[in-house]
């Protein structure tokens, strides 16, 4: 089916409007990419819907890929350079025949190719771009195993042996045991194995008597291995040499960044952290893979109103807006969606990071470096002198920063900024516990908005659960609630790695600075008593929010408690 003849069917349909196939389609010249997977992208329609609309055009079967176990002989009767130029990828066999999971059924050169190359008939059934892509990536990408690789050590071999962290270990002696096969091999299987397992970082610690390796998936670490302790500084040294560091220097922290090419043009980004323990150094990872980032408001978990009071706010012409939450909530991914929002030919937007995540066209971000004096309040004068509309903050730490942030919100700017506070009341104590005078943050603040992730059920094993009214009682359920209420978990399965959740939803706290709320911070109101005021105004609190999602069977109650204070 031509690009063309599939808006039209979905416009007809009235799946989509005609103006958002024309942006779609605007968005597809810019990018090159197909208009299905542009218009899921764009959130106008999801993967799934396309998906069942194609398979009932051409009464053909609709599957999820996510749910099948591909056999490697069948994979291995179609390449992956094939599977990539057609987007399809072999499932099944049946008698003579292939199946085949396609985006395009309509797509006759594929088939001929298939049919030609592998020498059975193709049967063909309709999946997403989105999970073909993921899939080619998942069965095609399978490197060695952790075993395998392990198998290739030779470890009675002492000239690998650096269990002591000594300071004679020279760096020539480093780079030629980092550079040893299996190591090189190794340390490539524990980076594909934590972006196939969907980690958001890698932990590489060293102890006395063991060396382990853990990932952390849907914000929960999880040991993954624990090679010998003889390769811990043959390991470490390969990371650093990937990083682009100083493999000599074990006695300072050092920071770098490894960029990773996997297949079809997507790139993955680690951040490295490397910091001197007691046994040696640890390596933190974090893995920034930009075709993950969601920059759709709608998708990120808010609820109809918080999203209308922080769109009211990012629309604003000028005032700030506030994020706040620990480290690892989603603050970034948040202020991004905002950005990429406003991102338009007549607004001129900079930002300050440390460091900049992901890389935003039409923007203009700066990097910290503290050891040469740009920090963020260098950075914020200087984007004053440079006719901003939009500014954003990577963070505020101290007094000078929040001076000029505010002075910049007040002078016409919209600056968008993070803090690192529970909740959203409480950054307006923050703020005036940092210095900056009552009337100044009465006069700038728009909105604060407070946010935490919270792992989701997985939906492959999610089922229903008992019901314990105390429980739910103590979580801060109401009567009414618990009368209605029904629980759900999951049991465990392949798909989620046996835990029971696969992936996160943010819960918002969203605090729009109404004129009542900045009467009482001009009389020196707490920010208990800030809370309760904005409770009756009708904020929804995190605890409150994480109990709307547990009761829409998104999470479970344990989540609940794990990320959310009781109001």
């Amino acid at each position: 089916m031509s690009q063309n003849r599939l808006g039209e069917l979905l416009v007809r349909e009235k799946l989509i409007s005609l103006q958002q196939l024309r942006k779609a389609q605007d968005e597809q010249k810019r990018t090159g990419q197909n208009l299905g997977f542009t218009l899921a992208k764009l959130g106008y329609i999801s993967d799934g819907e396309i998906t069942n609309f194609l398979a009932s055009q051409y009464r053909l079967e609709a599957i999820n890929l996510d749910e099948y176990e591909i056999d490697q002989e069948v994979l291995k009767l179609v390449s992956r350079e094939v599977c990539e130029k057609h987007r399809i990828i072999p499932i099944a066999k049946s008698g003579s025949s292939l199946i085949v999971a396609m985006s395009d059924p309509t797509n006759l050169n594929a088939i001929d190719d298939i049919k030609f190359l592998s020498g059975y008939n193709v049967e063909p059934v309709v999946a997403s771009e989105t999970t073909i892509q993921s899939a080619i990536e998942r069965y095609y990408n399978a490197g060695p195993s952790y075993e395998e690789v392990m198998a290739d050590f030779d470890l009675s071999d002492e000239d690998i042996d650096f269990g002591a962290d000594t300071e004679e270990i020279s760096a020539v002696e480093l780079e030629r045991a980092s550079a040893d096969a299996p190591v090189v091999r190794l340390v490539h299987v524990l980076l594909l194995n934590a972006i196939r397992k969907g980690a958001s970082d890698i932990h590489c610690e060293p102890y006395e008597k063991r060396f382990r390796v853990r990932y952390r998936i849907d914000g929960v670490l999880h040991e993954e291995m624990s090679p010998p302790l003889k390769l811990k500084n043959a390991i470490v040294s390969r990371l650093k040499i990937m990083s682009q560091l100083d493999i000599a220097e074990r006695r300072l922290p050092q920071d770098g960044r490894i960029k990773l090419k996997l297949g079809k043009g997507r790139e993955m980004d680690f951040r490295v952290s490397v910091l001197p323990t007691m046994w040696g150094e640890k390596v933190v990872l974090r893995l920034l893979d930009k075709s993950n980032l969601q920059l759709d408001m709608a998708k990120l978990g808010f609820d109809p109103e918080p999203l209308r009071d922080f769109q009211w706010a990012i629309n604003q012409p000028w005032g700030m807006v506030l994020v706040t939450g620990p480290t690892g909530s989603g603050k970034t991914t948040t202020l991004y969606s905002a950005l990429s929002e406003l991102n338009k030919p007549g607004v001129n937007i900079s930002t300050a990071e440390d460091p900049v995540e992901y890389n935003l066209p039409g923007i203009n971000q700066v990097q910290m470096h503290e050891e040469i004096g740009l920090n963020f309040a260098m950075a914020l004068r200087s984007f004053l002198r440079q006719d901003p509309d939009i500014i954003m903050v990577g963070e505020i730490r101290d007094f000078e920063t929040a001076e000029i942030a505010v002075k910049a919100a007040l002078t016409g700017h919209l600056v968008l900024s993070t803090l690192h506070t529970n909740d959203a009341p409480a950054t307006i104590s923050r703020l005036l516990n940092m210095g900056v005078e009552p009337f100044l943050i009465t006069a700038s603040v728009n909105l604060v908005l407070a946010q935490r992730l919270a792992r989701k059920i997985c939906p492959e094993c999610r089922r229903e659960s008992d019901l314990d009214a105390q429980a739910l009682l103590e979580i801060g359920c109401t009567e009414a609630q618990i009368a209605t209420a029904k629980i759900y978990r999951g049991v465990g399965c392949p798909a989620c790695n046996n835990t029971g959740y696969k992936g996160r939803i943010a819960l918002y706290e969203v605090m729009r600075f109404h004129d009542d709320l900045k009467e009482m911070v001009l009389q020196g109101a707490s920010a208990a008593e800030l809370k309760a005021a904005a409770i009756k105004r009708g904020m929804v609190t995190l605890r409150m929010a994480g109990i709307r999602k547990m009761l829409e069977g998104v999470t479970t109650p344990e989540e609940v408690l794990r990320v959310t204070m009781a109001d």
